[in-house]
């Protein structure tokens, strides 16, 4: 299945084991049959909650949504995204808008890595777009952005570096349907 490739992609490139909850744990992962494909950003120390719609069971698309559950936010949300992307808020959906929102340094922390176009955690260029023209432009020729095939070279160091994973195992569980 799709969880179960994308638990596998991050025990083979990460420190970071998804595995079965054990009775009487409070904090895990629940992945459920819900409306779209989201997670709250960031572990909560509780029951996180983890949609996946329909339409969502790929897994680059798992991989991408468990990145959110360990707190990471969409590439082009970076505080120096500005010097990477524009991004065309003008052919963004109603009510989309915050997909695209730049958070700041206190929210968000890069580990010195570059921009990564082809992160799991990129969007594509025509996201969201209510007319069909590019939501995200480049600065760079030539790249693409985003994928959703699995985590990417700077995805893989962000998390190694994110929880520590230097000869450690995080454990975390999780319950899906």
């Amino acid at each position: 299945s799709a969880i179960n490739a994308a638990i596998a992609e991050y025990a083979q490139k990460t420190c970071i084991r998804l595995r079965p909850k054990k009775a009487g744990e409070t904090a895990y992962l629940s992945i459920f049959k819900g409306g779209g494909c989201w997670s709250y950003v960031g572990r909560t120390g509780s029951k996180q909650q983890l949609s996946l719609a329909g339409g969502c069971w790929h897994k680059g698309i798992v991989i991408h949504e468990i990145a959110h559950a360990l707190g990471f936010f969409h590439e082009q949300s970076r505080p120096d995204r500005d010097h990477f992307v524009t991004i065309k808020f003008e052919n963004i959906q109603d009510g989309k808008e915050g997909n695209f929102r730049m958070h700041s340094t206190s929210q968000v922390t890069t580990h010195g890595t570059t921009y990564d176009f082809e992160s799991v955690m990129h969007y594509g260029g025509r996201a969201f777009s209510k007319n069909g023209q590019p939501t995200i432009v480049a600065k760079k020729a030539g790249v693409n952005l985003g994928q959703r095939h699995g985590l990417s070279h700077l995805d893989t160091i962000q998390v190694n570096i994110h929880y520590g994973c230097n000869g450690t195992v995080v454990r975390i569980s999780l319950v899906s349907m």
